[in-house]
């Protein structure tokens, strides 16, 4: 791996839409939220040529406790070729439970048994005096850096990257579960940015995007800017992406899916055409409720946004805008790395 000081894309001159960014311009301006990383970038003891280019990223809605303190949450799947665990029971019952894990294809399984466990570790009453927990996790296939039939991913990693979860600025580009990512042709990986809506002057809203890149070609690129003279991977592949969507703003599942379909406009934006083989996948929730597991009434109250006020377009417009630009800060931030068999995918040149 080629080590350079890598910056977001707005370095270099391409802002994205109108709405403002947050302070970190990532998915943690999103207050509570927090994300953490395990890279593995290392040689197997399974052959030659044989590299462990891979990783886990854990994105946490607060940082209580997710089961006892569920959020609001729904996803959309935009083209489902893709491998997921606990979004049928997110989208039955509105709620998110556990944090949202991300990884490659054949470490979902080991990334569960990390989750679940670390889940159980600190909560004595799952399966035994309540019932059991829905553990979500998403994926991306890394096998042209990664040997990824040796699922070097293990439940620890897992573990480790949910207590390494932080309120700090997301490190983004070839890391965690981005370390084997390719995004046209280039260095993929994980991205993140933000957008700000004003309510009024005494209140406003964040949504913050967290995308896990790995699709396109370099000529299905819509921004000339990006098409950099880096050597571009030519083989054909549709690839996928994971976008995680967060909201301080208090609205319903049924409102956050539809926030969720809005991140396709952003992800066509940057030319990605949903291909056959592609699995792109939205996983979003709400901060604005905690939703308690055990209550003694039996009703509930909440603040909810109108339907019909000009607010929820903004959120629209920012869903957009924000999954548009974590996807070249993927790209922008992420560095040229060398995997499996000598594989090597170069990062965008801006020199």
């Amino acid at each position: 791996m080629v080590k350079e000081n890598r910056q977001k894309i707005r370095t270099h001159g391409l802002i994205v839409g109108k709405l403002p960014t947050g302070a970190k311009n990532d998915i943690t301006d999103v207050a509570g939220v927090r994300v953490g990383h395990v890279t593995l970038d290392h040689p197997l003891d399974a052959g030659e040529g044989e590299y462990a280019c891979t990783g886990v990223t854990a994105i946490l809605p607060h940082g209580g406790s997710l089961f006892r303190e569920k959020v609001t949450a729904a996803s959309y799947v935009l083209n489902g070729f893709g491998k997921t665990t606990g979004l049928v029971q997110v989208n039955e019952l509105g709620m998110l439970e556990s944090p949202i894990m991300l990884t490659n294809t054949f470490s979902v399984p080991a990334v569960t048994q990390g989750t679940l466990q670390y889940m159980l570790d600190g909560h004595e009453e799952i399966g035994d005096t309540t019932g059991t927990i829905n553990i979500v996790v998403g994926e991306c296939n890394d096998s042209h850096l990664n040997s990824i039939r040796h699922c070097a991913v293990t439940p620890q990693d897992a573990i480790e990257a949910i207590r390494r979860a932080s309120e700090e600025p997301v490190e983004e580009g070839a890391v965690g579960a981005g370390k084997g990512m390719v995004a046209f042709g280039y260095k993929g990986g994980i991205g993140s940015s933000s957008r700000v809506v004003q309510a009024d002057e005494a209140c406003s809203y964040t949504v913050g995007v967290l995308v896990l890149s790995n699709f396109g070609r370099k000529e299905d690129l819509r921004i000339e800017l990006l098409k950099s003279g880096s050597p571009a991977l030519q083989e054909p592949a549709d690839g996928s992406i994971i976008i995680v969507l967060a909201t301080d703003a208090p609205v319903s599942d049924r409102q956050l899916l539809r926030l969720a379909k809005r991140t396709g406009i952003g992800l066509g934006r940057t030319g990605s055409h949903f291909g056959h083989g592609s699995g792109d996948i939205v996983i979003a929730f709400s901060t604005a409720h905690k939703i308690p597991h055990q209550a003694t009434e039996w009703t509930e109250t909440r603040t909810q946004l109108r339907e019909d006020h000009p607010l929820m377009n903004e959120l629209f417009a920012a869903s957009a805008e924000a999954t548009e630009e974590a996807i070249y800060n993927s790209l922008s931030q992420a560095v040229t790395t060398t995997g499996r068999k000598g594989n090597t995918i170069h990062a965008l040149s801006f020199t």
